[in-house]
């Protein structure tokens, strides 16, 4: 009996001692994620954070959020691995944010996504159009958009990159799409596009060929922009949710 309780208890010690290890255990790597303060996308930036702090702690990698670039300078960006632009246009970024996330990129410091909001370029709010990102975006002005949104098919165009692992080649999806002043297509490798005759409801606006998912290679890191970005029910369709996994994952280069 005392031999029994002695294994009962060396068991729970190894058992509380593994247990504190894990829990002390590093993170994989860490993440920052910038999301305005409201906006029209904060339906989409909510359900976001949900779903991202869940694969954190899935994951064991971290988050931290910040909502605008004051932070941002070459020391503070030393700090992660990722770079998660949620939903955060590319414009009222401050000098010294704008040259520290230039060498962030260019110099692979660490790797990006990007929703949605990133290829809102022009000039809004009077501040300049961001010559480097509009490059970095494939060479792009943002034109239009359509307001309330539109399903359309979905075509994987590069099935054997690795954040398009467990998609199927072709899926519906929805946002309020982005329409620019020319494809970025020549600029950029392309992952996946769009088919504009699909949209439902129909609409009128249409730019022809329509990349949506894409990478820059002429830059060291790791990056990835995702066209969708408006509606939180993404959030509830595993085509979306595998790809924005396989997105954060790889361009943490974990």
């Amino acid at each position: 009996m005392k031999k029994r309780l002695l294994y009962l208890l060396l068991a729970l010690f190894a058992f509380t001692i593994n247990h504190a290890q894990a829990q002390a255990a590093p993170p994989r790597f860490k993440a920052v994620a910038i999301a305005e303060i409201g906006g029209g996308h904060v339906l989409f930036t909510e359900a976001a954070k949900i779903w991202l702090n869940k694969l954190a702690a899935d994951s064991n990698f971290t988050i931290d959020y910040i909502t605008d670039t004051k932070p941002i300078t070459k020391a503070f960006l030393a700090n992660y691995q990722l770079f998660i632009q949620l939903n955060y246009p590319p414009y009222p970024w401050s000098a010294e944010a704008q040259t520290a996330f230039e060498d962030y990129i260019k110099n692979g410091k660490g790797g990006w996504v990007g929703f949605h909001h990133p290829t809102l370029l022009g000039v809004f709010d009077n501040y300049p159009m961001w010559q480097w990102y509009s490059g970095f975006m494939g060479g792009i002005m943002f034109k239009d958009y359509l307001p309330g949104g539109a399903s359309a098919l979905l075509t994987v165009e590069d099935k054997n990159h690795p954040v398009m692992k467990g998609l199927q080649p072709t899926f519906t999806t929805k946002d309020e799409w982005y329409l620019y002043d020319k494809s970025p297509r020549p600029n950029l490798h392309v992952l996946a596009s769009i088919d504009e005759s699909t949209y439902d409801p129909p609409k009128d606006k249409k730019m022809g060929d329509h990349p949506v998912i894409w990478t820059n290679e002429k830059v060291k890191a790791r990056n990835i922009y995702i066209a969708m970005g408006h509606f939180p029910e993404l959030f509830k369709d595993d085509n979306y949710t595998t790809l924005v996994k396989n997105a954060l994952f790889w361009a943490a280069g974990r």
